[in-house]
């Protein structure tokens, strides 16, 4: 069965992240100068000196404030990444049912070859979700008296099996899809309370570059948790649709292919 994210979650997730945020920021606004901050017309005119010389934040300075979080949903994007490729070269009609095998069994069952029928299935370059199908029907029809009864639900649980191996693949991109936002979350929660630390830290009166850190943590560990966790998503149920095409299609093949076993009794 699939998982989803529910909706009750995220918004629950998003809202967290908004009041933390926001109720840092208003803080940070509202809470007076201290009274030794005074400038004088001298330190004025240098101020424009000392900004000039501040450096440039870079893209990868931002992604760095994640830290031990941020650094955990990189490894997991890494992971998705992976498993993506792995499936789109894995699932896909040609290699869970070549037509030359297909042909190739079709013409076998056909002429009653049954016994080379199985080789063939059974040869390490024919491996496939198609001839190991196959080959659990021609295995119960062969050794059974009544197999040609019989042959149609050894082929439905071999189906069933297949169907299953290929549904567990796709799990871990659901599972990262679920793991992604809640390491955000943690990554959010964990910039909250270092904010507050540096409120509670200042009497209250931090200035908003002292909290600019923690915020940067909880903003970034949240953005990086939905861009892992979205493709995964996304992914999932676009492997999970394809699977279920390419079963329904080999189910029609592999009855064609044993359909001449219905008539030898």
């Amino acid at each position: 069965m699939r998982r989803t994210i529910g909706a009750r979650a995220i918004l629950a997730y998003v809202f967290v992240l908004i009041a933390g945020v926001y109720g840092m920021t208003l803080l940070a606004q509202d809470s007076p100068p201290p009274a030794d901050d005074t400038l004088s017309i001298e330190e004025t005119i240098e101020t424009p000196v000392e900004e000039e010389s501040t450096p440039q934040r870079t893209l990868l300075d931002t992604l760095m404030d994640g830290g031990v979080v941020g650094a955990l949903i990189g490894i997991l994007s890494i992971v998705a990444v992976g498993f993506i490729v792995e499936h789109f070269l894995t699932i896909r009609k040609d290699v869970l049912m070549p037509e030359d095998i297909a042909v190739n069994l079709g013409e076998l069952v056909e002429e009653g070859r049954i016994d080379e029928a199985i080789e063939v299935c059974q040869h390490p370059g024919s491996r496939s979700l198609l001839a190991y199908v196959v080959e659990a029907g021609l295995a119960r029809y062969r050794s059974s008296e009544f197999g040609f009864a019989e042959y149609k639900a050894a082929v439905e649980e071999a189906g069933e099996e297949q169907t299953g191996q290929l549904y567990r693949k796709i799990e871990v991109l659901g599972l990262i899809g679920q793991i992604a936002p809640m390491l955000g979350l943690t990554g959010t929660v964990l910039g909250m309370i270092n904010a507050f630390n540096t409120i509670a830290a200042t009497d209250g009166a931090p200035k908003p570059a002292e909290l600019a850190e923690a915020i940067g943590q909880a903003l970034v560990t949240t953005l990086l948790g939905l861009v892992v966790a979205i493709p995964a998503m996304v992914a999932y149920s676009f492997f999970g649709n394809r699977i279920d095409s390419l079963v329904s299609e080999a189910g029609k093949r592999v009855e064609q292919i044993l359909t001449p076993l219905g008539r030898r009794r």
